[in-house]
């Protein structure tokens, strides 16, 4: 893969990224939809449209299975901590505490690898948690608690998802299988703890399909694609920019208030974290020729 081909696909990525976060806030606004709801369809729709891309990828050769039940239930700890979180958060403030989140588990994955933060980075990765502390901290402006604890889980189930998805070399069969093993437990959570849940008005249920189908199952199969060719700490850098997309287009989309607070939390952590990689001296992007 050639360095450009790898800008453009991991762009692509962070855009969808964001893309789902206000996707989830549109659909969910007002009690439109039930979150758990939501998380089944999103999976089932993700399921479904990597189904036919598995059978082409692996049709002419003999598969070993690529995906697994606990990459499967990480992205569903990820998607329906999202979608209950999103019930009480806004756009941005969700996508800054999933994302600090993301960056603490894929970090911490990092240094289990041998990776040890230089004097620098420890100086970035302190200020980027001192921003996020600020954001939560308690006051008028403070997000709700519950949504903080459900977006957080969510954060570490998708830095989990993504670490054991740089090892892959399949990422459309990994994806498509991991979606569909990810669907029994969505399944179940709405069975288990939301029985008689509606399914909401047409609109929330064609940007559920949307967000599973576009942004979430074919923006994850270009995400394990360029996961091979991006170190752990990269790959947990790289989507610094997603929250900003996020809290922009819930900005301007949704009409979100832009705060002070998220604002100076978006700048520490983003400006932390961003430090801290700039300072690192490690070895360039692995780039296939």
């Amino acid at each position: 893969m050639s360095k450009p081909t790898l800008v453009l696909l991991t762009g692509a990525t962070l855009v969808a990224f964001a893309a789902n976060s206000l996707l989830c806030r549109m659909a969910l606004g007002d009690g439109a939809m039930d979150p758990k709801v939501f998380t089944a369809i999103r999976l089932a729709s993700g399921a479904a449209v990597l189904a036919p891309l598995w059978w082409f990828a692996t049709r002419r050769r003999s598969h070993v299975r690529a995906g697994s039940w606990g990459s499967g239930f990480a992205l569903f700890v990820y998607a329906m901590g999202f979608s209950l979180a999103y019930v009480s958060l806004d756009t941005g403030v969700g996508a800054l505490i999933l994302f600090a989140a993301v960056q603490a588990t894929m970090l911490g994955a990092g240094w289990r690898q041998g990776e040890r933060p230089s004097a620098a980075e420890w100086i970035g990765l302190v200020t980027a948690m001192a921003g996020l502390a600020y954001l939560v901290r308690p006051g008028t402006a403070s997000p709700d608690p519950i949504g903080v604890a459900l977006m957080v889980a969510a954060g570490v189930g998708w830095g989990v998802y993504s670490v054991r998805g740089r090892a892959t070399s399949t990422p459309t069969a990994t994806t498509a299988e991991n979606f569909l093993l990810s669907v029994p437990w969505a399944i179940a959570s709405v069975l288990v703890f939301g029985p008689g849940s509606s399914i909401g008005p047409p609109r929330a249920v064609v940007l559920a399909v949307i967000s599973g189908a576009i942004t979430s199952g074919l923006g994850y199969v270009l995400w394990y694609a360029v996961l091979r060719h991006l170190t752990t700490t990269r790959a947990a850098i790289v989507q610094l920019s997603v929250p900003v997309l996020a809290a922009v287009a819930g900005i301007v989309v949704l009409g979100e208030p832009a705060t002070l607070r998220l604002g100076l939390a978006s700048a520490m952590i983003l400006g932390g974290v961003g430090f801290a990689i700039s300072q690192r001296q490690t070895t360039p992007l692995a780039i296939d020729r």
